[in-house]
């Protein structure tokens, strides 16, 4: 029996194949007719150009519901889907293909001549478009083709998509996730949330990343709702929809920006069933205020790009499990999470140490990486998620503080480490630090501090170091603010104490 992800959520699809999935925001609605058409087609078309099972595909554009259906496409024929931001650099860009060597690029229009060169030097023999409205090459290329009937009868284990993460030595990591990664996560999310006949959805988020493509789109597939799908966040406009969809999905910066509306009412939120913050944590003060304005709680899960979902406040609350602020709940259906030291040593109740986790959920490895690869797993399968936690005496995971001093920005995580790397190499810096720092819209604001080369004269400015790191990368990744310092404050081993900067520089951005 094929274990192919969309066989798994196609046999979820309603039987009426026109039954919409999609409404845009030009008031047009697609059907799951109209899913399965096109999704068809772009395997068909995958197929024709000579991409096999196992093939990279990798696609860079704006959000539309073409890209959508071209990756489910890719899915079904057995390619794995390589989403990257659209905010990623050339620079960024020639890496991954260099990395992952796949045999398509999709890309934006605008995009195109810089893409084929950089295509071309890493060996990628096809390149097609896609616009923001899901027109282009790749879907003239697609249109008319039979859509492919059969899907690839992939196993639980095969690849079905490489996601990669910054990496914290400056080499970003392609974790590979499973069709049976992608569908155990989906089917136990679409259990424990409630999800029922007549579910909409609000989708406002990427779909480059997994909480927008995997945890919002797959979980609605598999229960065969529909969602309005727009091409970003606003939060206007997401009050004027709240009243006809019954879940939300968002990051925590979505939260904040719905109570600054003050058309956001009781009233405007009677109808949702359920608010899912995720990708980044989620103030108390933002679950307190919101509950204060709806009468509801939001729901904050937590995940990352390795394993998807791992664990999720409740659902249904009961007096001894009600959602608490300030914690991500419960390890979801066959996953399990542990807390333990550097060591490996399991830790008891209320102990702070590293989150460690096991179940169908998690990656296979980085690709290309197998001493990395090694290096995050324990002897026993658990995979060290390197975020420092506790477990508290009900059972509920706490994220207290992240190792390796990962910053979360507005959802998209950002490694130091690599904005570094381009500070450091300008004339006239000796050394950087970069920190993430409390902000009231983004949860934390990327910001560098950095010691000047009096060798080199020293007169380098905050303007020069943000404009040199927009040029090498993406946008989310560059700091707002650039601090000039004596010297970066060190411990007795000579490591930089970016604690000291957080608490040195913590008002920059005000209250958060």
């Amino acid at each position: 029996m094929s274990e192919n992800l969309y066989d798994i959520l196609a046999a979820r699809f309603p039987s009426d194949g026109a039954k919409p999935v999609m409404h845009l925001e030009d008031g047009s609605v697609l059907s799951y007719g109209d899913l399965k058409a096109q999704a068809g087609r772009y395997a068909r078309l995958l197929t024709d150009l000579g991409v096999k099972p196992g093939d990279r595909v990798a696609v860079q554009t704006d959000k539309s519901a073409n890209a959508v259906f071209f990756y489910l496409g890719a899915v079904k024929m057995g390619a794995v889907y390589l989403p990257l931001n659209v905010g990623y650099t050339g620079a960024e860009i020639a890496y991954f293909l260099s990395d992952a060597k796949p045999a398509l690029v999709v890309c934006r229009p605008e995009s195109e001549a810089a893409l084929r060169e950089i295509a071309a030097n890493s060996g990628v023999p096809h390149v097609h478009t896609m616009d923001a409205q899901g027109g282009g090459s790749l879907t003239d290329a697609a249109a008319g083709l039979e859509p492919l009937a059969e899907s690839y009868p992939a196993a639980a284990d095969a690849l079905a998509a490489i996601l990669y993460t910054s990496g914290t030595t400056g080499r970003s990591k392609g974790a590979m996730l499973t069709h049976g990664n992608l569908s155990s996560n989906a089917l136990a999310l679409r259990e424990i949330w409630g999800f029922r006949p007549g579910d909409r959805l609000l989708h406002m988020l990427p779909i480059f990343h997994v909480h927008g493509l995997f945890v919002a789109i797959n979980t609605t597939l598999a229960n065969g709702s529909d969602m309005i799908f727009l091409p970003k966040f606003d939060a206007a406009q997401a009050v004027a929809l709240l009243p006809r969809c019954s879940v939300m999905m968002g990051v925590p910066t979505f939260y904040v920006r719905l109570l600054a509306e003050a058309g956001f009412t009781k009233e405007v939120a009677a109808g949702m069933r359920l608010f899912v913050s995720g990708s980044a944590p989620l103030l108390e003060e933002t679950f307190q205020a919101f509950e204060r304005r709806t009468g509801q709680r939001i729901l904050e899960r937590y995940g990352m790009t390795e394993c998807g979902m791992i664990t999720s406040n409740p659902y249904a609350e009961t007096p001894g499990r009600p959602r608490r602020a300030g914690t991500v709940g419960f390890a979801l259906p066959e996953v399990t999470v542990r807390v333990a030291d550097e060591d490996g040593r399991v830790l008891g109740r209320e102990e702070i140490g590293v989150l460690e986790v096991k179940g169908p959920n998690v990656f296979t490895g980085y690709w290309q990486m197998p001493e990395k690869t090694a290096e995050e797993f324990r002897a026993d399968g658990f995979f060290i998620t390197g975020d420092m936690s506790k477990i508290d005496a009900e059972g509920y995971v706490h994220i207290v503080g992240r190792a390796k001093d990962l910053v979360i920005s507005g959802g998209y995580n950002v490694y130091p480490k690599e904005i570094e790397l381009v500070i450091d190499a300008l004339p006239g810096v000796a050394e950087s630090a970069v920190v993430g720092l409390p902000h009231p819209d983004f949860g934390e604001a990327v910001t560098a501090v950095v010691k000047r080369c009096s060798l080199d004269g020293g007169e380098i400015a905050e303007e020069a170091i943000i404009e040199a790191c927009a040029k090498d990368l993406a946008r989310f990744k560059v700091p707002k603010r650039v601090f000039f310092v004596e010297d970066l404050p060190r411990n007795t081993m000579g490591k930089v104490q970016k604690a000291e900067l957080r608490r040195a520089y913590g008002e920059t951005f005000g209250a958060a």
